[in-house]
């Protein structure tokens, strides 16, 4: 069986991210993997782990009221001459459930995916 694409790997994990899924996300990583987000306010530590990835991730945490609902929309993917790696453009756009207001979010990630698997992501998202 051929491992999905990392353009196919890209989309199931900002598929899974809006719809709220978040038991279905740390399947998509390495056992062993390096994740970061060079942008988060006061910085966080790599993400490293499958394990890591299920917490960062909210698996297994009682869910509330959600506070926002958001897609991941415009999205372009662009292919570069590694085959592993992928440089995904795209915002999360969506609404404040409590106000009705509409935000974007800018988000680029650069991937490298392995046997269908993310090995290394760099999320560039504007938390603030």
């Amino acid at each position: 069986m051929t491992p999905p694409s990392p353009r196919e790997v890209f989309h199931r994990l900002v598929d899974g991210v809006s719809e709220g899924d978040p038991a279905s996300l740390p399947a998509l990583y390495a056992e062993h993997t390096d994740v970061r987000h060079p942008m988060y306010p006061g910085g966080i530590a790599p993400l490293t782990t499958r394990d890591q990835l299920a917490r960062h991730f909210g698996v297994g945490v009682e869910r509330t009221a959600p506070v926002v609902r958001f897609r991941a929309e415009d999205i372009t993917v662009h292919e570069t001459t590694d085959p592993e790696v992928i440089v995904a453009e795209f915002e999360y756009r969506g609404t404040t459930l409590h106000t009705g207001e509409p935000f974007a979010v800018p988000c680029v990630f650069v991937m490298r995916i392995r046997d269908g698997l993310i090995v290394e992501s760099r999320d560039y998202i504007d938390h603030v």
